[in-house]
């Protein structure tokens, strides 16, 4: 297995936890070469994690002769000029979410790296992690059935650097930063080859003093008949709410990724500990996470992508995937202004997915609406006739008579 050196673009949150990833538990893959717009974050950045290389030259960093692969973990204003300059360079590209601040963008770094011929890997954690990869497992396998609806919530009491919340250089608000990652965990169960077709979005703006929204609602209506709902917030109190429910005709999935997971503490000290990304205090009740960057999907991600390198496959989540769900966001942003359905506009790949449609089981030539046990134990059945589409209710036998 080749061991990979890794220029990291970026030296604020998401870099932090990437790089602390890439490091953990002895990683053959390792970054050697770490980029800051800022010299004196780059130095300490570099410390801390024992970088040989530190630099404030973006076109030195991806240069770099000792290392093959870039991560971009910079501003969303920055992904197209920094990937431009990675495919220009020959070398493998895995960026941060979202791919583009919209879907034109978006297209245009999907189209880059494809005309370059490298590996190109979108890095959507949230869908790396271990609940949901076990959870889109087993839908993949028909536990649930047929799925009809997914909702995806992610709300926090805001992100941490001030580029964020200045739509200009992220592209709009909290459906940019945390929607991307509601879309395309939705779009993992509802299946990949299932198109988006149209969206109905409410945003606001409600607390904070910005032009971006702070808050949204969406929900996305899918080829197949499914439904994709999505929650997002920049002003939830309490921490970092990551939960996800699916729906299908045989089963219901829920999801608790990080606010109550099993883990709770109390304590009265005082103090400024650091117990979890986005939480607000260290004293009173507290809701630590046992293994943060194993929880945010973050070790699992970076396998995939460096395995699928390794490998010559695509990864899980490709910038073709990214650019969806900028396509997605983009129709959201569309919906929110004319208060009305609004249809995703983008280049689809991936097929024609059927509309759910399950063959009725029969009793007597009516068709079972639904079957259910009484108290007594009787079944029941609720009925309709074919011919006349008159409904009824039947009592057909007595369990274990």
């Amino acid at each position: 297995m080749q061991a990979h050196r890794i220029t990291m673009l970026g030296t604020g949150l998401i870099g932090e936890f990437y790089t602390m990833t890439l490091h953990g538990q002895r990683n053959r893959d390792a970054v050697s070469v770490v980029y800051s717009r800022s010299a004196e974050r780059g130095e300490a950045f570099a410390s801390r994690w024992s970088i040989p290389h530190h630099t404030t030259s973006l076109a030195e960093a991806i240069t770099h002769p000792e290392t093959d692969v870039v991560v971009v973990a910079l501003p969303n204003h920055l992904h197209e000029e920094a990937i431009a300059m990675v495919a220009a360079a020959g070398k493998a590209v895995l960026c941060t979410k979202p791919l583009g601040r919209n879907s034109e963008e978006a297209r245009r770094i999907l189209a880059t790296v494809e005309k370059a011929g490298v590996f190109a890997g979108y890095l959507e954690d949230l869908c790396y992690t271990p609940k949901t990869l076990k959870a889109v497992k087993s839908v993949q396998g028909g536990a649930i059935g047929d799925v009809l609806w997914v909702r995806s919530r992610e709300t926090h009491p805001g992100p941490h650097s001030a580029w964020f919340w200045d739509d200009t250089q992220a592209g709009g608000g909290a459906i940019i930063d945390l929607g991307c990652h509601c879309i395309e965990i939705i779009r993992n169960f509802v299946g990949k080859n299932n198109r988006p077709v149209e969206v109905m979005c409410w945003k606001d703006t409600l607390v904070h003093p910005i032009n971006a929204e702070d808050n949204a609602i969406a929900m996305i209506r899918f080829e197949s008949g499914a439904v994709g709902q999505f929650e997002v917030s920049w002003t939830f109190r309490g921490g970092m709410d990551l939960r996800d429910e699916v729906a299908g005709t045989h089963g219901t999935i829920w999801m608790n990724h990080f606010l109550r997971t099993g883990f709770e503490m109390f304590t009265a000290s005082e103090g400024n500990a650091y117990i979890a990304e986005k939480a607000e205090t260290s004293s009173g009740w507290l809701f630590p996470v046992g293994d943060e960057v194993a929880e945010l999907g973050y070790i699992d991600m970076f396998t995939d992508m460096f395995n699928a390198m390794e490998s010559g496959r695509a990864p899980m989540e490709t910038f073709y995937d990214g650019y969806v769900v900028n396509a997605v966001m983009d129709a959201c942003y569309r919906s929110a202004a004319t208060h009305a359905w609004a249809p995703v506009e983008m280049e689809w790949r991936n097929g024609h997915t059927p509309r759910i449609s399950g063959k009725p089981a029969m009793f007597e030539g009516q068709v079972i609406i639904k079957q259910e046990t009484l108290p007594d134990g009787r079944v029941k059945l609720i009925l309709k006739d074919p011919a006349t589409q008159a409904f009824s209710d039947r009592i057909v036998a007595t369990l274990g008579a």
